[in-house]
Formats: structure tokens, sequence, C-alpha cells
């Protein structure tokens, strides 16, 4: 007991926060991780609201052969990555028109498929490729070339979300009223799942494939529950993500620990937090309150 006290006395938070900065790849893991956490937050809310938790589960697997074929062929993996991702799409969609299967069933087929055939050319085809980095993300070991492609990346999706922020929220919300007004909803479909494909390139980074879907469901879901309004949902949603990655990368150094599952951890227990005690919807929330 003696010794448990005396130990967390000598703990300086301070110290804590601020050593770790000391080292480049730990600022540039923070700065991506933070990144990427707000721009996978903004969309979450755009994703929880449209119900496309599997299509991002879809998109996020499907991308893996694209990163194995680039980095054979000397190409940016966000390429490779992003025309396996919109090609996951357009397969799940003309599959789906052109037989009777259920839209969900199609699309657990399309992605165990594309995932599978990633499995397959990562033993198959000759290279550097390290198959944990590409499943579970490596933020501390990132490189400055693909620091680039995730500024630009990120760049690229949160401008698109800010240009159709309106028509996007109207689709989300209700797409049968969007198209009525004359608002072209084929355009927003696949301009969404594009931005999505390219927000599951980004996410690569910091928690890799697997759990890039947590980042691109769990904030928005936890913003779901503490507002109605869709302005707050989207502050909420992006400050609970950059929140758990930068507290996610800090922990993973301390403890030694998965970086990417660090961090979905972290948002899970914040999620947790707000299905227990939000004013609202909370299961345990306080008689006659009101959400904000």
């Amino acid at each position: 007991m003696i010794y448990m006290e005396n130990f967390l006395l000598t703990i300086d938070p301070f110290s804590i926060l601020i050593s770790p900065l000391s080292h480049e790849f730990m600022r540039k893991a923070l700065m991506v991780s933070a990144l990427v956490g707000a721009v996978c937050g903004l969309l979450s809310c755009y994703m929880t609201l449209k119900g496309w938790a599997l299509m991002g589960d879809a998109v996020s697997h499907a991308v893996m052969p694209g990163v194995v074929v680039a980095y054979a062929l000397g190409l940016p993996f966000s390429l490779g990555a992003f025309v396996f991702g919109v090609g996951s799409v357009a397969l799940i969609g003309f599959v789906k028109q052109k037989s009777r299967i259920k839209e969900d069933t199609v699309i657990g087929l399309v992605f165990t498929g594309f995932f599978a055939l990633g499995l397959v050319l990562v033993s198959k085809i000759r290279s550097n490729i390290d198959l944990m980095h590409i499943l579970f993300g490596s933020p501390l070991g990132i490189s400055d070339s693909d620091v680039s492609q995730t500024l630009l990346i990120s760049f690229i999706v949160v401008a698109i979300l800010l240009i159709f922020r309106r028509d996007l929220m109207l689709y989300c919300f209700d797409a049968t009223h969007a198209r009525s007004i004359g608002i072209n909803t084929g355009l927003l479909h696949y301009t969404l799942l594009s931005v999505l494909s390219l927000a599951a390139v980004a996410g690569l980074q910091t928690v890799g494939i697997i759990l890039v879907v947590a980042m691109l469901i769990t904030p928005g879901a936890t913003a779901y529950l503490l507002t109605d309004r869709f302005d707050r949902m989207t502050i909420l949603a992006v400050t609970s993500s950059v929140l758990s990655s930068l507290i996610g990368v800090y922990v993973s150094y301390w403890s030694d620990i998965e970086t990417g599952g660090s961090i979905v951890l972290v948002q899970t227990l914040i999620f947790l937090l707000a299905f227990l005690f939000a004013p609202k919807y909370g299961i345990l929330r306080f008689p006659n309150s009101r959400t904000p």
C-alpha cells in the first residue's frame, strides 16, 4: 500500500503529456491520428443517419487488394485502395440490381470476397508489405510520404462534405423528399460512397482495415445519443473522435499496446458513457432531462 502511494506521488502528469512530444514519430502520429479522427468523425454523422454501418465495413475491407496491388506496382497505396473501394461499391450495386439477393447479403458477399483476395495477394506477390500494418495500422511508424497522402485525402474529403453539406444532410435524413424537390440523389449516393472510400484509405494509417469502420461509425453513434441537432452532432462527433485518437496514441505509447486498438477502445468507452448517461437517450438518464 505504501509502495503504491509512493508510486502515485512520483507520477508527473506534465511529463506524461510533454515527454512523448520530444520524439518526431510521436508528433507525426498525434497529428495524423487527430486529423483522420476529425475527418472520420465528420463523415460518421452522415453514415449514422444513413444507416450505412455495414457499407462502411464493406468498403474498408474491400480496399485491401488495392493496397497490395498498388505496393506491388510501386504506386501510391491510396490510389489502389480508392479504385478497389469504389469498385466494390459498383459491384454491390450491380449484383443488387441484377439479382433478387438483398443488399445486406450482397455487401457481405462482396467485402468478404475482396478481403480474401487481398489475403491471397499478400501471400503470393513478392513485396515488403507487412500484413499487420495493413490490418491494424501503424501511426507510430508512418512515413513522410504517407503523411502527405493522408493530408491530401483528408482535405478532399472535408472539402466535398462541406460543398455538398446541405444536400447530403437532406439525402441522409429523407432521400425521397430530396428527390422530390429536384436534388440528384444518385449523384449524392455515389459521392458519399466515394468519400467513404477515401476516408477508409485515410484511416488505414491509424487503425488499419479491420478497425477503420469503428472510426467511421462510433463517433457519429455517440453524438447521435447526445443531441437531436445535426450541427451539434457533427461538433460532438469530431470532438470525441479527435480526443479518442489523441488519448489512444498516448495510451499506446505508455502502455506499449497496439495503437489502432487503443484508439478504438477509447472511442468505445466514450460511446458506452453516452449510452449510459446521455441526457435524453441514456439508459441511466436523469428524469426530466433535456437534450441539447
